[in-house]
């Protein structure tokens, strides 16, 4: 029994010492030389003259993915400066710019996935189905922007709706040849129309609707200057890409240009594959903004933004739901007003479902004892504003161009000259003004002031007439498409020329008395006409 104890010891010491001797010699196998674990020293020499036989190595990792353009870099810096700020601000403001914004943001994302496309694709043919379908999402997120406006149009934020529902057509850019530049200027002419009028109505109500205006023409101005940088003659494409359907299909699977390395079955499991694009199909609230604006460093960290606008339809969910007795679509006669009902008190009794009367409005001061401010012709970004000049001396005459609207305010007794092709212009609360304007691309929106007069040099579409008191227009002839709108207006005349250059001009009253009556079940109403 000794014996085999000690027998059994001194196996057990043989053990260790060869398990010691295994363990100190395995850091000396060179990596390389390792296959499914043989080591090369363990190969017996090769036979007399013959070559030796080639070793299996491990795979390589795949390469690292490819990074993304300049061109993406700063459209993704965009997105996250501007395009950002100007959602947390409709955030704030809440309600349907929230929802709105959104959509926006959505379209820009859209975009962003056509640049990268064009990085990897050649040019289809602009007629092709190809060319359709890499355009089918941005047109889808753009429609979307557009039908929240044509959907509310009762809504008291109508001019803010209708302000991002022209703006957003300023995506249309990537289909321009051969200035885009100048085509996102022209839009953000077109977006000031309804921006301006925001501006005019909350300048003295509440200052965040205004810098929300302001920091939506930051992201035309923004992109007009990208655009001028990485495509100042148009889009341009890859032209040793691939077919853009298949690029189109790459980018939207999350694969990058880099292919991954194909190994032996021997050589044990690849890397992992490189991270896919982010997903903008669905975008989450943005994050609020911080109290002493937007960040700037904010550019650097996309991947905190793009991890939060791929989160998925939760885009929505924190949005006050309208109940269906407030839907307009729903409900045909909440049209003919423009407020919705408010809803009932909710009070811990609940003994009356009647609302607390509204309070009276605040008279505003009378004219004379108000406080005069300074006159004012200053140019503001792309806005005139000319305001408080009372009968000056002399003529106030200001230069216009296609990008630039005007607005004209609190002035009395005045000469105004607008020369150039302005884009619009808002005359609001003034009395006894005259203006004379050579063309311009939008509108004359007049508000709220009597003995107005106008002479146009060249031509302008509309002319827009809101409570205005006696009113002489002199259209020229370039000028008799013009189209007159009215609105609680007396005494208004439109002067046009004779047949020839050396008849007179003519003088047309618009109609003040309409005569309404019923006709087979239909409201007809006609113009009273006075014979004799």
């Amino acid at each position: 029994m000794a014996n085999n104890m000690n027998n059994l010891a001194t196996l057990i010491k043989r053990l260790e010492a060869a398990t010691s001797r295994l363990e100190d010699m395995v850091p000396q196998f060179p990596e390389s030389s390792v296959t499914n674990g043989v080591s090369s020293t363990d190969k017996g020499p090769s036979s007399g003259g013959g070559a030796q036989q080639p070793e299996r190595t491990l795979a390589s990792p795949p390469p690292a993915a490819a990074p993304l353009p300049a061109s993406i870099d700063d459209f993704d810096a965009l997105i996250n400066g501007e395009v950002t700020t100007f959602v947390a601000m409709s955030e704030q403001i809440g309600g349907l710019l929230a929802e709105q914004s959104a959509a926006l943001l959505r379209a820009f994302a859209a975009q962003r996935k056509f640049l990268i496309v064009t990085t990897k694709a050649r040019k289809p043919d602009i007629q092709s189905p190809s060319y359709r379908e890499i355009l089918k999402e941005l047109q889808e997120m753009m429609g979307s922007v557009n039908d929240i406006r044509e959907t509310n149009r009762g809504s008291s934020l109508f001019n803010h709706l209708s302000a991002v529902s022209e703006g957003v057509s300023v995506l249309g850019w990537i289909t321009v040849e051969p200035k885009p530049a100048d085509y996102v200027t022209e839009i953000l002419g077109s977006t000031q129309f309804y921006g301006n009028r925001v501006i005019k109505e909350y300048k003295e109500k509440d200052r965040a609707h205004v810098e929300w205006a302001q920091a939506f023409y930051q992201i035309f101005k923004s992109l007009s200057a990208y655009v001028k940088q990485h495509y100042p003659s148009g889009v341009t494409w890859n032209k040793d890409g691939i077919d853009a359907v298949d690029a189109l299909k790459e980018v939207q699977s999350g694969q990058t240009s880099a292919k991954p390395s194909i190994s032996s079955p021997s050589a044990g499991p690849g890397a992992p594959p490189p991270p896919p694009l982010p997903n903008f199909d669905n975008a989450p609230p943005p994050p609020p903004m911080p109290s002493g604006g937007a960040s700037k460093g904010g550019a650097s960290d996309m991947g905190a933004v793009f991890d939060q606008i791929s989160q998925g339809e939760s885009v929505t969910s924190h949005l006050r739901k309208v109940d269906p007795s407030s839907q307009t679509h729903k409900n045909p006669s909440l049209r003919t007003t423009s407020a919705v009902p408010s809803a009932p008190s909710r009070s811990s009794s609940q003994t009356s479902n009647r609302g607390k009367s509204p309070l009276p409005g605040k008279k505003p001061k009378p004219e004379s004892m108000r406080t005069k401010k300074p006159a004012r012709k200053d140019l503001d970004g792309n806005k005139w504003i000319v305001e408080n000049f009372d009968h000056p001396s002399e003529v106030i005459e200001l230069t216009a161009s296609i990008t630039q609207s005007i607005l004209i305010s609190r002035c009395a007794k005045t000469t105004i000259r607008v020369h150039g092709k302005g884009n619009a212009i808002t005359l609001d609360n003034c009395t006894a003004v005259s203006l004379v304007v050579d063309s311009l691309v939008s509108s004359v929106d007049v508000i709220k002031s009597p003995k107005f007069e106008m002479q146009v040099l060249g031509s302008l579409p509309t002319i827009m007439l809101d409570q205005v008191d006696g009113a002489a227009v002199y259209l020229s002839r370039d000028s008799l498409g013009t189209e007159v709108f009215t609105s609680l207006c007396t005494g208004i005349n439109i002067v046009v020329p004779g047949r020839t250059d050396d008849d007179d001009f003519v003088e047309k009253p618009l109609p003040e008395q309409m005569k309404s009556v019923i006709r087979n079940g239909q409201l007809v109403s006609e113009i009273v006409e006075h014979a004799g």
